[in-house]
Formats: structure tokens, sequence, C-alpha cells
């Protein structure tokens, strides 16, 4: 780990909060739960409709697609159109969080 690390300055939300929408490529309907998460988890997303519940890292070296939005992909798990709520956890301050889905897309 960097020599500059320093978990004392990274931020995570408070509590879970929950939304559902309709995914914007897709059409269809997902639930979201964004969940505070420990000082260098990152981003990452979790597919809990898919066996496993893998775990996908917001990573560059993900992405797979940027046709219509951002897709990454893991060991065969994706998630599309995460750009938005990656761009506005960062305009927040969060630096650290595990988002949840239960669809291929963020509504």
């Amino acid at each position: 780990m960097d020599a500059q690390f320093n978990p004392d300055k990274q931020h995570t939300l408070k509590q879970a909060v929950s939304i559902s929408g309709t995914g914007l490529h897709t059409g269809i309907m997902v639930d979201m739960t964004l969940r505070p998460a420990n000082p260098g988890y990152g981003f990452q997303f979790q597919r809990i409709d898919l066996a496993g519940m893998p775990l996908i890292k917001a990573d560059c070296d993900l992405v797979t697609d940027t046709s219509r939005g951002t897709t990454l992909e893991d060991n065969g798990a994706r998630v599309s159109t995460v750009e938005h709520i990656l761009a506005a956890l960062v305009g927040m301050g969060v630096d650290n969080c595990l988002i949840e889905v239960n669809g291929p897309e963020i509504p």
C-alpha cells in the first residue's frame, strides 16, 4: 500500500440507502442499495441477482463497453451504465461504497 495512504481521510456513507428504477438502455426495473464500506474498499458493484452474488470492482481495466454508457465486467458478471452513480458518489466526496444491484444496469 502507498506510504501516503491515510484511511482517516476516506469517507463512506453513514447508512445504507436504496432506490428502484428502470434501466435507461435495458428497460428493466432494478433495485439498487448503496452500502457503507471500510477504508480502502473503493467502489464495488455486487450483482445480487446472480449465483454467488459476484463483485465487480470499479476499475478502468474492467471496462468492456462504452457505446451506450460504461459497462464493467469481471469473470462473466457485468453491470452497465455505471458512470452516473460513480460520478455522484465522487462528487459527494464518498471514497468507499458497496453498490448492490439486482439487474444488469444501474437504474
